[in-house]
C-alpha cells in the first residue's frame, strides 16, 4: 500500500520543512510514503469562499483515483489516539487498498464535490492549527502509527 498525503500550498518556514523532511525519512522505512503539495490558487484574493474552496477541490480531486481510498483531514472528523490510529493504519493495509489519501484542504476547508467523494474524515486535535504546522503533526502521526505497528520503543504505553 501506498500512503500519499496532499496539501495545499507550499511550507515557507525552514525549519519545518527540515522537521517534515526528517519524518518522512524515517516514515520511508515502514511504508511507500509521498508528501505532494498542490500550488495555492493565483489571484485568490479576488474570489470568494466558495470560490477558492471550489477551485481548490478540482486540483485536489486531479491526484485521487478512483481506486484510492480518500481521507480528509478535517476539524469535524473523527479523532483517535496513537495506539487506535496505528490500528486503522493496520485495517487499510489488511483491505488490499493500492493507495491511501490524506488531504489537508486549504483555509477555508473542502469543496461539496471533495467531500462527497471522501471516504472519511480524520480530526488530530479539537484545536486549530496552521496548514503548515498541521504537516508536521500529521506526517509524525504515522511515523508513531507503524512504530506501534512494528512494536518499536518511540512511542511510550
Amino acid at each position: 500500500m501506498n500512503i500519499k498525503l496532499l496539501a495545499i500550498g507550499k511550507t515557507d518556514n525552514q525549519e519545518l520543512k527540515d522537521l517534515i523532511n526528517s519524518y518522512i525519512k524515517r516514515l520511508q522505512f515502514y511504508i511507500k510514503f509521498s508528501f505532494e503539495i498542490i500550488p495555492d490558487i493565483k489571484n485568490s484574493k479576488n474570489l470568494s469562499e466558495s470560490q477558492q474552496k471550489e477551485k481548490e477541490g478540482k486540483l485536489i480531486l486531479n491526484y485521487v483515483e478512483n481506486s484510492d481510498v480518500l481521507i480528509l483531514l478535517d476539524e469535524n472528523g473523527k479523532q483517535y489516539d496513537s495506539i487506535a490510529f496505528s490500528q486503522v493504519l493496520q485495517k487499510h493495509m489488511n483491505s488490499g487498498i493500492k493507495q491511501l489519501i490524506f488531504v489537508i484542504g486549504g483555509p477555508y476547508g473542502f469543496s461539496p464535490e471533495v467531500y462527497n467523494r471522501a471516504n472519511g474524515k480524520l480530526s488530530l486535535s479539537k484545536m486549530t492549527f496552521s496548514h503548515q504546522m498541521i504537516r508536521l503533526f500529521f506526517i509524525e502521526q504515522l511515523y508513531r502509527g507503524f512504530t506501534i505497528l512494528k512494536n518499536e520503543p518511540y512511542h511510550h504505553r
